[in-house]
């Protein structure tokens, strides 16, 4: 179709507005050629007359179609010029607040003016590895395919980031920088992304400053390469600077500021800190970059004076100059000289001559200019030496943030070097679009032509080649007498009319014109000459270079040696490097330097790939989301997109896949066209659709089309759809019109035969019901006034009654508080009186200790001096007959006492006889007279009932009078009763339901909190489980660096030893434990920090005993002797103990004698009272027995002492004898005799002591039954005789009654230690029956082979079988190895049974629980879970991890059913019960075994997650389930040609076949229903998370018709759900805010009503998602409507006071705590077979 064609009636165009730049009209005439004039409309419905030129015929560019308009890529719109993008972005970033944009290879970025929450860690996380069509435009998305381009082709990339001064490019560089530093990390522990991050605000506070348009504008430009190792982490950084804007130190326009840092400086000045420097900080080098800004500062306020007309001085009366020296520490008569003086050089001579004050004052600026330009490079220097690294980068990324195109009033050497800048960026630009272009053509196969596009290479040369405007500057700059007026005349008389590009104002001799690429600019070359030159007195460098201040001189001292700015690297990448030119390179101009390090930038660039960010900067008054068309259209014109928009219009820039074409335009093809290859049904529908066929290009995947076609191809869709939207709306209209009036004709007959008949039934029944109202109005007002007289009566009684009782009850309290305060008082009395005679009675006591310790120290004194006495005569004696003569008496006399010890033993057990035997006939006695009380209380009861029956004679008797009476009192108190009942069930009801709902709200509330509480120490477990396998990986790392040594498996040994079963291990043991184990040790903390105490307790015992033992070794003859002397002490201490406890004994029973019979004398009366007989007995025999048991005891110590001397004297004379072998033989006899005689007497001394005990404590009790039997008695006193019975009776029944509970206690345990003694038993026998048929089965060998297969048959050992397993401690290591290492769940543990390995380990453990082996039920515990935590780090595959969370979670369940407790053993059968542990608790395992089973269920969910992710979006959003109703709407340049394409085949049908593996796999391997459920909820959860994030970062998802295909594909989830019966798992419920949004895509968004909706509707949504999806909705037909401003507006409103999170994207990391409900094993474990196949031989059923 020819042009003039698509400009029929109703067309919309744009036509030129000096307003809005461009405005939107439409046309009310067809267009013909040869017409003048266009006829349109415009928007405000004026009428208006569009004049043509009749010469170039140019019709105004056409409109695009409404659903074209906002979308992602400009190049995706029909028709491509300026209006059009122009219109495109204003709709974007206005309507739908969206600052991103592509323009093919180009990212547009409009500063919003606002801080937006699209920057966050989950905007990264969603944007990485994501391709860059896949979502919105972001800067994140560049970022993204530049990182992976680096991965992928192993190739260097840079982002270009531009734009005029605030339009937001330091920003946006800044956070590619933030995507790089968080999705690649650093490679090494100096964390050097956070270093590149840092450096911004110090570049931003030294290079930045407010201006006109920027109130942080970068007044200098740089590029930094971040590097990266081959592992793409980043490894350092690298900084490069452009051109510094140098004369804004001394300079600054109106309403513009002068560097960040000089504020900042002055802001601090009255701190304290800052005193030394009048401007400065006291740190080391901070100290001395601020002393040069301060210095910097007081120079620009030296002032000048001029003196004469040739001359000038210095007026330093503020001392600022003094100050600048100060600082700087040099010379202020040499600085105040050559500030005022310059040195001329001649042939033969060097002047020095004076400068006029205007030279001073331009040298004084140049001076600080210098100084400022010297730090700015040093702190980039200091910034780069932080960055830098010592190993060589892979490869990098490259970040220029450079000034875009500049154009003032007023322009200057500083736009001129920009706009240079921009010209040669520009250039390269169009370079790489045209190849791009290129490469897009020949890829697919098309003819292509030589695209036309603007070269600014000529003006580029004008600029820089030879006699260019450079050229002509440093020319003239080497003038002696060169100015800016002879500079301009010389490009004039080279330039003016022979370039193009160049131009001469027409009012001005000091100005140029350059035509650049977006604009003319005017230059005034005013300035020109001094800039370039830049030029500072050398003199004045020499005083600075003086200085004895280190970091000014550390400054200058490129002077010397200067460094130029770059070189270029063999490999083509540009470095930083020192040259070794000569001194007089610093006298380079600033124009050359400029362009040697533009020419080496470029260089850069050309060697890498590149990546364009365009900033735009919408408006001047910096207003939040407001644009001005002029401002933009300038910007969008400078920085190329429109050039990008121009080169893809003059091509083909609209592109389709044929199945993209065919889905979107099937509804054209007629049925005949449709065919099974796609691309040949595209060719027939568009030959007979497009007659042109240059107009198209059919390459090898896509089709190409000219600008317009696809506007005109949505024009035939829209009209096809239209024609069959009005056929189909007619018909349903006269359907639905007919059936209507069928309906209203039917409705009326039926309403006039009800009416007619409603009429006479209201007739007969207000008839009826007048004359009932008058009789029910009669017995009304007579019941109303009977019920008034009754409730008048009724509450008259019921105050009387009130009243009489409530005098009643005040009267009883006042008598019952005096009651109880006498009571109080005399108690109170009482406990003082008692107390004051305990403290005394212990002074007293105290005393007489203290008197008899001196006493008894001053005889142990007398004692040792006599024995000293008597050791030495006793030396000097040393005759060998007496002290034989001596020694055989002592041993005649130790026989003797032997002989005396042996009677006196015999006598005692006869005593003690004697004394039981008592005892026993007074236990006797005292049970006779508990019969006697016991038939006593019999007799009272009988009474009792004597009593009862008299009482009901007499009860008879009264009867008859008041029968009546009694009768109507139990009528009254039956209708009380009633009426009492009935109020009762009320108000239970009323509680029950209070009850119901409080108990609902707080076990919700109990519920969310333990779910908290569970995710928290489940997210700890996470992290300390990633903390292991950090350091198991590190330690991994380093013993891999480590030459020479190769570690086995740390589960294991090298020679598989087997591992330690000891859990009482010593120091040694536990560090190479440590040692082979880290990284494996048990997860539980707590167990940790016992086993280290035990173990430091251990390590302390074990250094004991060897000191100890040592001790003995080398004083073993002396611990001898003391050990025997220790044996007789404490036979004579034995001896005298028991004498103390006969004695006490016999006091006792003697008190216990009194007692009684104080009792029967007294009864009848108070005896117990204090102060009474029995009470004073009491006391005294108290006291005296004290007094009694001191003495003994002092007499003992006192004898106990004189014995052990004794010994000591005899032992030193037998050890002399020693050489006598007959005497040393005869007297080891007699102490092996005396220690068989002291053995015999410790045991019967402790078996008297036990049964002395046990006598003692029978006394105790029978003195607190007594004392509780007297004070009954006493309170049973002061009661009546009926009372008194009654307490008697009580308190013997609740005697009997615990008399009874304790045989029940005694029988209980005596039933126990029975059953115990059985099992015992039984075990024994079995096993002695095992032994003798083993011995009965023996066979010759020959036999054995024939028979060996039916000996599993024969032997009937099943039926006693315990469910243990038993095995030796060398087979360990191949147990762990077998059952957990090598097991393969896809190979021999599918046909086991599920849970097989941990009923096989928990048999272990119950044959060690049974063996009471401790440690190895320890070492059995702690090697499962480290093998189990080494099998997953090594194969971290699905199946091995739900595998292993099955038996992991069975080993638990176990643990619990067997553990013994009532909680779990409730439901075991008796079999079961038996089976439980008996010697060990392992609670505190099973909690370790928890987190285990925790850790592992993460894992499985990351490793499920890792599987789905990449399925989901592809599945749930782009994937046409619904084929038809989905319209693939054009993308353009969407999908990047550098980008990989990668075909979509994942559908919902595929997840649906992982969920069907997931579930089916996790109960074949026997995991518990309730934990599928939980880990189904999870994955729903992440299917929702993942496929609403996607929705809300990619505009094209958010139609129509996509919520449809979102709500079909819920559905089959929910259908899923369904068919596996887990619907109660709250897996749908987890998928509920996807459901609102696709609800929010459906629904209709227009009216107030509509927006409540909404709110009401999407409670699961948040208020950011709400807004975010309405704003992204986007039509795909034109049938559709966009949602307006206002109505998001209305909808925020309405939400506002919602108090939720702000974050826009769902967590889709995290992991909901899961639970692990107690499961009851069925399977018997004496049942369980262990299969041939697993090689578990070496194990024995027992």
């Amino acid at each position: 179709m020819a042009a003039p064609e698509l400009y029929s009636k109703f067309a919309r165009v744009w036509i030129p507005d000096t307003t809005e730049v461009w405005r939107s009209a439409e046309l009310t005439k067809d267009y013909k050629p040869g017409d003048t004039v266009l006829h349109l409309q415009l928007e405000d419905e004026t009428e208006f007359e569009y004049k043509l030129d009749p010469k170039s015929g140019v019709l105004p560019p056409l409109r695009n179609p409404d659903i074209l308009v906002g979308e992602n890529d400009l190049t995706a719109l029909s028709y491509l010029h300026e209006p059009a993008v122009l219109h495109n972005l204003r709709v974007r970033f206005t309507d739908s607040k969206l600052i991103y944009t592509y323009c093919g290879i180009i990212l547009v970025a409009i500063n919003p003016y606002e801080s937006l929450p699209i920057y966050g860690s989950d905007i990264i996380n969603a944007y990485s590895g994501q391709n860059m069509g896949d979502m919105d435009p972001h800067i994140f998305a560049v970022s993204e395919e530049a990182y992976k381009q680096m991965a992928r082709d192993e190739k260097n990339q840079s982002i270009i980031v531009s734009g005029e001064s605030g339009a937001g490019k330091t920003v946006s560089a800044k956070y590619a920088m933030r995507y790089f530093a968080t999705v690649s990390g650093s490679s090494a522990e100096a964390c050097v992304e956070e270093k590149v991050l840092a450096s911004s605000p110090i570049m931003e506070a030294i290079g930045n400053a407010k201006t006109t348009r920027n109130d942080n504008s970068s007044r200098f430009g740089k590029y930094i390469e971040i590097g990266f190792d081959r592992k793409h982490h980043i490894i350092g950084a690298n900084m490069r600077t452009y051109l510094l804007e140098k004369s804004r130190v001394v300079f600054q326009a109106c309403e513009e500021r002068n560097y960040h840092i000089f504020y900042q400086l002055c802001a601090c000045a009255h701190l304290p800190e800052f005193e030394p420097l009048k401007l400065g900080i006291t740190e080391a080098h901070q100290m001395g970059l601020f002393q040069i800004l301060s210095a910097i500062l007081h120079l620009g306020n030296v002032e000048v004076k001029e003196r004469g007309s040739s001359s000038c001085g210095i007026s330093d009366e503020s001392g600022h100059l003094a100050m600048f020296c100060e600082l700087t520490e040099v010379s202020y008569e040499s600085m105040a000289h050559w500030l005022c003086h310059k040195k001329l050089k001649t042939a033969t001579e060097t002047l020095n001559k004076p400068v006029t004050q205007l030279e001073a004052i331009n040298g004084r600026d140049a001076l600080a200019k210098h100084i400022y330009a010297k730090l700015f490079s040093w702190i980039v220097g200091q910034v780069n030496k932080a960055l830098s690294t010592s190993s060589k980068p892979h490869s990098f990324i490259g970040v220029l943030d450079i000034y875009g195109f500049e154009t003032f009033e007023m322009n200057s050497f500083e736009q001129f070097c920009i706009n240079y800048a921009n010209e040669k960026l520009q250039q390269q630009f169009n370079m790489h679009v045209f190849k791009l272009e290129q490469e897009e053509y020949m890829k697919e196969q098309i003819p292509w032509t030589l695209i036309d596009f603007y070269d600014n290479q000529p003006c580029i040369n004008l600029i820089e080649a030879k006699m260019g405007l450079l050229d002509l500057l440093d020319e003239e700059c080497t003038m002696p007498k060169g100015s800016d007026e002879s500079w301009a005349q010389k490009l004039y008389n080279t330039h003016l009319k022979k370039s193009s590009h160049f131009e001469k104002p027409r009012m001005s001799n000091k100005a140029f014109i350059i035509l650049h690429f977006a604009d003319k600019v005017e230059y005034q070359c005013d300035g020109f000459l001094e800039k370039n030159k830049d030029t500072v007195n050398e003199e004045q460098i020499n005083v600075l270079k003086a200085s004895k201040f280190t970091l000014l001189v550390e400054l200058f001292q490129d002077e010397e040696t200067p460094a130029a700015l770059s070189t270029t690297a063999p490999s083509g990448r540009v470095k930083f490097g020192r040259s070794t030119q000569s001194f007089r390179e610093h006298k380079k101009s600033v124009g050359l330097q400029f362009r040697n390090s533009l020419h080496l930038l470029m260089d850069t660039l050309n060697a890498t790939t590149p990546h364009y960010v365009r900033c735009v900067k919408p408006n001047d008054v910096k207003a939040p989301f407001m644009m001005d068309p002029h401002r933009a259209v300038q910007q969008l014109r400078a920085c190329g997109v429109l050039e990008t928009i121009r080169i893809s219009a003059t091509g083909f820039p609209s592109r389709w896949t044929y199945q993209e074409f065919f889905s979107r335009y099937r509804v054209l093809m007629r049925q005949k066209e449709i065919l099974s290859d796609r691309k040949l049904t595209c060719q027939s529908v568009l030959e007979r659709l497009v007659q042109d066929k240059d107009k198209y290009q059919f390459g090898k995947t896509k089709i190409f089309f000219r600008a317009g076609q696809v506007a005109y191809l949505e024009k035939l869709r829209a009209d096809k759809l239209r024609t069959a939207c009005i056929h189909i709306q007619k018909t349903i209209r006269c359907w639905l019109a007919r059936k209507k009036y069928l309906r209203i004709r039917q409705a009326a007959i039926t309403l006039q035969r009800y009416a007619r008949g409603h009429q006479a039934r209201c007739l007969c029944k207000t008839l009826r019901r007048t004359r009932a109202a008058v009789i029910f109005q009669k017995y009304t007002r007579m019941w109303a006034a009977r019920r008034q007289f009754l409730r008048q009566k009724a509450a008259a009684a019921l105050i009387q009654r009130l009243m009489r009782g409530y005098t009643a009850r005040l009267e009883y309290k006042r008598l019952l508080c005096e009651h109880k305060a006498l009571l109080i008082q005399r108690w109170v009395r009482g406990f003082l009186a008692r107390w004051r005679f305990r403290r005394i009675k212990r002074a007293v006591v105290y005393l007489q200790c203290c008197v008899r310790r001196m006493l008894a120290r001053r005889e142990l004194k007398k004692l040792k001096i006599e024995a000293r006495s008597v050791e030495h005569y006793k030396k000097l004696n040393v005759g060998m007959e007496n002290k034989i003569m001596q020694l055989q008496r002592k041993l005649d006399e130790q026989h003797k006492e032997n002989r005396e010890l042996s009677e006196q033993i015999r006598q005692m057990e006869s005593h003690s006889a004697t004394e039981l035997e008592k005892l026993h006939l007074q236990l006797k006695t005292l049970q006779d007279a508990e019969e006697e009380s016991r038939h006593r209380g019999d007799l009272v009861t009988s009474l009792q009932e004597e009593l009862e029956l008299v009482r009901q004679e007499l009860e008879k008797n009264k009867e008859n009078p008041t029968k009546n009476m009694v009768s109507e009192l139990n009528e009254k108190n039956t209708l009380l009763k009633s009426e009492k009942d009935e109020m009762n069930r009320l108000i239970q009801e009323q509680e029950q339901q209070i009850k119901e709902s409080t108990h609902d709200e707080a076990t919700e509330h109990l519920q969310a909190q333990l779910n908290e509480e569970r995710f928290h120490h489940q997210n700890l477990l996470t992290e300390h489980l990633k903390l292991e396998e950090r350091y198991a990986d590190l330690r991994s790392e380093k013993e891999l660096s480590k030459p020479g040594h190769n570690r086995a498996d740390s589960g294991y040994s090298s020679n598989q030893s087997e591992i330690v079963h000891s859990s009482v291990l010593t120091g040694s043991e536990v560090s190479s434990l440590e040692r082979e184990d880290a990284g494996q040790t048990a997860a539980d903390v707590s167990l940790l920090l016992k086993l280290q105490r035990r173990v430091a307790e251990l390590e302390k015992q074990k250094m004991d005993l060897q000191g100890e033992m040592d001790t003995k070794e080398e004083q073993l003859q002396l611990e001898q002797t003391k050990v025997r002397t220790k044996n007789r002490a404490e036979r004579d201490y034995e001896a005298l103990k028991r004498q103390e406890l006969e004695s006490d004994n016999k006091k006792l029973k003697k008190d216990l004698q009194e007692l009684r019979q104080s009792l029967s004398k007294g009864s009848g009366s108070k005896v117990a009272s204090p102060g009474g007989q029995a009470y004073n007995v009491i006391l005294e025999q108290l006291d005296s027995t004290t007094e009694e048991l001191e003495m003994r005891k002092e007499e003992v110590l006192i004898l106990r002492s004189q014995l052990v001397n004794h010994e000591a004297f005899k032992h030193k004379v037998v050890c002399k004898l020693f050489s006598d072998g007959e005497l040393w033989m005869a007297y080891e006899s007699l102490k092996e005799t005396n220690r068989i005689l002291e053995s015999q007497l410790q045991t019967q001394g402790q078996s008297h002591e036990k049964e002395v005990e046990g006598l003692r404590a029978e006394l105790q009790q029978l003195r607190a039954e007594l004392g509780h039997q007297q004070q009954m008695l006493s309170d049973s006193l002061e009661l009546p005789h009926d009372a008194r019975i009654q307490a008697s009776l009580q308190h013997e029944i609740s005697r009997l009654t615990q008399q009874n509970m304790d045989l029940l206690e005694q029988m209980g345990k005596q039933d126990k230690m029975v059953r115990k003694l059985k099992k015992h038993l039984k075990i024994y026998m079995k096993k002695f029956g095992e032994a003798e048929g083993v011995h009965i089965e023996q066979s010759p060998p020959e036999n054995m082979v024939g028979e060996s297969g039916r000996t599993v048959s024969i032997v009937r050992k099943e039926r006693d079988f315990q469910g243990m397993l038993e095995y030796r401690r060398e087979d360990e290591s191949k147990l762990f190895k077998i059952l957990i290492t090598e097991l393969k769940p896809r190979g021999v543990a599918v046909n086991l049974v599920p849970g097989l390995p941990a009923y096989i380990l928990f048999m272990c453990l119950r044959h060690a629980d049974y063996a009471n082996d401790d440690q190895r039920v320890s070492t059995l515990l702690n090697s499962s879970i480290n093998t189990i935590k080494n099998v997953l780090k090594k194969r971290g595959d699905f199946e091995t991890i739900s595998f292993w969370l099955a038996n992991t979670c069975r080993f638990l369940h176990c643990l619990r059913q067997y553990s013994g407790e009532e909680a779990y053993t409730k439901h075991n059968t008796p079999r079961q019960n038996e089976h439980c542990l008996t010697n060990f608790d392992l609670s505190e395992y099973r909690q370790v075994l928890s987190d285990l089973a925790i850790q592992i269920y993460q894992q499985l969910i990351r490793v499920i997650e890792n599987i789905l992710h990449p399925k989901i979006a592809p599945a749930m959003l782009e994937q046409e389930t619904i084929q038809g109703v989905m319209g693939v709407k054009p993308t353009g340049m969407r999908k990047r040609t550098s980008s990989v394409y990668e075909e979509r085949s994942h559908s919902l049908e595929s997840i649906l076949k992982q969920l069907d593996v997931f579930y089916y796999t996790l109960l074949q391997h026997g995991n518990d229903t309730e934990l599928v459920r939980q880990v189904i909820k999870q994955l729903f959860y992440t299917i929702c998370s993942v496929t609403l994030n996607n929705l809300l970062l990619r505009k094209d998802m958010c139609s129509w018709s996509k919520g449809l295909q979102i709500r079909y594909n819920v559905c089959q989830l929910e259908e899923w759900l369904l068919d596996k019966d887990v619907q109660g798992s709250g897996a749908r419920e987890s998928l509920e805010p996807l459901i609102q949004a696709a609800q929010l895509l459906q629904i209709k968004k227009k009216s107030q009503d509509d927006a409540e909706a909404i709110c009401i509707m999407c409670t699961a949504l948040t208020t950011e998602q709400i807004v975010k999806i309405l704003s992204l909705y986007t039509p795909v037909n034109e049938f559709e409507e966009r949602v307006s401003i206002l109505f998001i507006k209305s909808v925020q409103t309405l939400l506002k006071d919602r108090k939720e999170s702000s974050q826009l994207l769902m967590d889709a990391k995290i992991i909901f705590p899961v639970t692990f409900p107690f499961n009851l094993s069925p399977v018997a474990l004496e049942t369980i077979q262990i299969p041939s196949s697993l090689n578990l031989n070496f194990l024995t059923r027992v």
